[in-house]
């Protein structure tokens, strides 16, 4: 296809877009038309997402390579004090101004707090239509998507751009503090669809979830509902690009302020450094990171240097972080610490460890 033929096909696409949006929001929801809203909303994320894998053969997307433990994206309007809080908090050195669009890249910088290195990234400004393209949205958005964290950036004075922020992330399939819908969807070549719910209460009738499967041109499958979901969650769970990524508003310039803000998750001022090791805690706590520390066996344990996993971690992941054939020869492990009944615990590959255990690996000889 042609340069210019690719353009008209990426047109159509947007004002076929355009024109279900506007049905959808001009289409009253009740039971009735529940079956019809469900049909509109899956054709309307199937566009998106043929637009949006459009967008990255284009070649949308620079973010730099990721590092660390966890990848942290500091997203905000322009002046929000993004790249000031970049510079407190790590050793990146961003372009600070007074005025819009300063940072016109992406900006690296490492964080290390409580063993952990968290690489943090400062992007251009995020404003309305971002999810649309507006303000190089559709680049920053792609560095937003590989990202562990959200750090919503806001000013004192700017509480409405927390909304708008939210609202375009969500626009381009990002769903911000939502675990992945519980949904089991088997495949298979022939029956048609068969539905299980396994909770309490009436959830979507069975004739709109076989209807929006179809959309997306599933047409023989087990389903197993593990949860009351509504449209939006089905269609989430068909979207192979959907992202689902934890988030902190953060609010900043709280020194220029005479009334503490009423709301966001953390009130700093990064100018004045106010505040920042309450942001570095939450930061830690939000990636469900833990610390294990290794003990060999018959000497003391390394308190300087403790492995970061995620939380509900094994043994096994131990295993796996010191040596890849750790855990063909393992043996058993003893574990001291908040997850042992009793210091030195004998316990297996399974064992779910918690922050601060000490953990000596035995192999067999």
């Amino acid at each position: 296809m042609s340069v210019r033929g690719s353009d008209t096909h990426a047109s159509r696409v947007e004002e076929q877009i355009s024109v279900i949006e506007q049905e959808i929001r001009e289409t009253p929801y009740n039971k009735a038309t529940q079956l019809h809203i469900g049909r509109l909303k899956a054709k309307l994320a199937r566009l998106k997402e043929q637009a949006e894998k459009k967008g990255h053969r284009k070649g949308i997307g620079y973010a730099p390579k990721k590092s660390g433990d966890a990848t942290c994206v500091l997203v905000g309007y322009p002046s929000a004090g993004k790249s000031t809080l970049l510079n407190a908090l790590t050793n990146a050195k961003s372009v600070v101004g007074t005025y819009d669009f300063t940072t016109f890249d992406v900006i690296p910088g490492s964080m290390v707090h409580k063993g952990a290195l968290i690489q943090i990234l400062d992007v251009p400004g995020l404003i309305s239509g971002a999810a649309a393209g507006k303000g190089r949205g559709k680049e920053v958005i792609s560095v937003v998507r590989s990202a562990d964290l959200i750090l919503i950036v806001v000013d004192v004075f700017s509480q409405w751009q927390v909304d708008v922020i939210k609202n375009e992330l969500y626009e381009a399939g990002i769903r911000i503090n939502q675990r992945p819908p519980d949904i089991a969807i088997t495949k298979k070549s022939r029956g048609g669809v068969s539905i299980k719910k396994t909770f309490q209460g009436a959830g979507m009738e069975d004739a709109t979830i076989i209807a929006i499967l179809n959309d997306f041109k599933i047409h023989n499958a087990d389903v197993v509902v593990k949860e009351e979901i509504n449209i939006d969650r089905l269609v989430d769970a068909l979207v192979l690009g959907r992202r689902f990524i934890p988030a902190i508003t953060v609010v900043n310039k709280t020194d220029q302020s005479s009334r503490p803000p009423d709301f966001g998750d953390v009130h700093i001022s990064a100018q004045y450094l106010t505040n920042l090791e309450r942001l570095k805690n939450l930061i830690f706590e939000k990636l469900a990171f833990i610390r294990v520390y290794l003990k060999p066996p018959g000497r003391a344990a390394d308190s300087e240097k403790p492995l970061i996993l995620r939380r509900n971690s094994t043994v096994r992941e131990v295993c796996h972080l010191v040596h890849k054939q750790a855990s063909r020869r393992f043996r058993y492990a003893q574990v001291w610490g908040p997850s042992a009944k009793y210091a030195g615990q004998h316990v297996g590959l399974g064992h779910r460890l918690q922050d601060n255990d000490t953990v000596t690996l035995v192999a067999s000889r």
